[in-house]
C-alpha cells in the first residue's frame, strides 16, 4: 500500500511511485542471491551443451545406443539405426540437424513447465530475484501478455511429450542388444538409459497438467475412483516436481553425452553380460 511519501526521483522497483517507501530494498541477511545464481548457471550449462549437440548432427548413434536428443529421428539424414527411430517423414530437402525437429517438444514442454517457469523467471529475469526480495521492474503483468501469454500451451506440450517418453522408453528396450544387434546383452550404457527413461516417466507424470488431467474438475471423488486413485499418485509425485526436474535434465544430459563418447571412440561400453 503506497503511504504517499515516496522518495523523490523513485523509477523503478520498490521505490517507484505508488509502491510503500520503505528504504532497504529487502530485509533478508542470508546469501538469498545464491539460489538464483546456482539456478541461472545449471540451466546456461544444460543451454549451451544441448545446443552445441543439438546443431552438431554427428556422433549420437552407437549401436544399440542412440541420443535421446536424436531420437525419434524423422529426416532421411539421420544415421541408419537397425531396428531403431528412423522415420524419415522429412525427405533430403532438410540439410539441418535432424535433432531440431523433436526436440522441440520435450524443450517446449520443459520451458512451459510451472517449476522452470519459477527457476528462469528467477535465475534470468528476477522477476522476483527470491522470496521476499522485490523485483526491480517499474511494473508486473504476470502472464497476461505475449509472449508469456504463449505459456498457457503446456498443457499441449504434455501432450505431445507423453509419445516422446513412450518412444525413449523403446530405445531403452533395444539397449537390451549388443553392437550385433543381438538380444539377451546389457551394458553400463543400458543402465544409463534405464535410469534415464525412470527419470523423464517420473518428470512427465508429476507435471501439474498431468495432475489436473487425471482427476481435475472432479465434484466427487467417491464417484470417479480410479480417476481419484491416479489423482493420489501423481499428487505424490508431484511432491518431488522440482528434484524430478533437475534430475531428469542432467540425466537426458548425461544419457546423450554417453553415446557421444562411445560414437567417437572415447572408450567402449562395458557389458554386464
Amino acid at each position: 500500500m503506497a503511504t504517499g511519501t515516496e522518495p523523490p526521483g523513485a523509477a523503478t522497483g520498490v521505490r517507484s511511485p505508488g509502491r510503500a517507501a520503505i528504504a532497504a530494498r529487502h530485509l533478508r541477511t542470508d546469501r538469498w542471491w545464491l539460489s538464483p545464481a546456482a539456478t541461472a548457471a545449471g540451466l546456461l550449462a544444460f543451454v549451451v551443451y544441448s545446443t552445441w549437440r543439438a546443431f552438431a548432427a554427428a556422433d549420437y548413434y552407437a549401436a544399440p545406443y542412440v541420443s535421446p536428443f536424436y531420437s525419434p529421428c524423422l529426416a532421411s539424414n539421420c544415421v541408419p539405426m537397425e531396428g531403431g527411430p528412423n522415420w524419415e517423414i522429412f525427405g533430403s530437402w532438410w540439410g539441418l540437424s535432424p535433432a531440431l525437429l523433436i526436440l522441440i517438444f520435450p524443450l517446449g514442454f520443459r520451458l512451459t513447465c510451472y517449476y522452470y517457469r519459477k527457476a528462469y523467471y528467477r535465475g534470468f529475469w528476477a522477476s522476483p530475484p527470491a522470496c521476499a526480495v522485490a523485483e526491480p521492474h517499474r511494473t508486473y503483468t504476470g502472464e497476461t501478455r505475449f509472449p508469456l501469454l504463449l505459456q498457457n500451451v503446456h498443457r499441449y506440450f504434455f501432450y505431445a511429450a507423453l509419445p516422446v517418453a513412450g518412444i525413449l522408453t523403446y530405445d531403452t528396450v533395444l539397449t537390451f542388444r549388443d553392437a550385433s544387434y543381438a538380444w539377451g546383452h546389457a551394458g553400463l550404457g543400458t543402465l544409463v538409459f534405464l535410469v534415464n527413461i525412470a527419470l523423464i516417466w517420473a518428470y512427465t507424470l508429476s507435471c501439474h497438467s498431468c495432475r489436473h488431467i487425471v482427476g481435475g474438475r472432479l465434484r466427487h471423488f467417491s464417484k470417479h475412483p480410479v480417476r481419484y486413485r491416479l489423482w493420489t499418485w501423481t499428487g505424490r509425485l508431484n511432491r518431488w516436481h522440482m528434484q524430478l526436474a533437475w534430475a531428469s535434465l542432467i540425466s537426458v544430459a548425461v544419457c546423450d553425452l554417453y553415446v557421444y563418447l562411445l560414437a567417437t571412440g572415447t572408450f567402449d561400453d562395458p557389458r554386464f553380460f
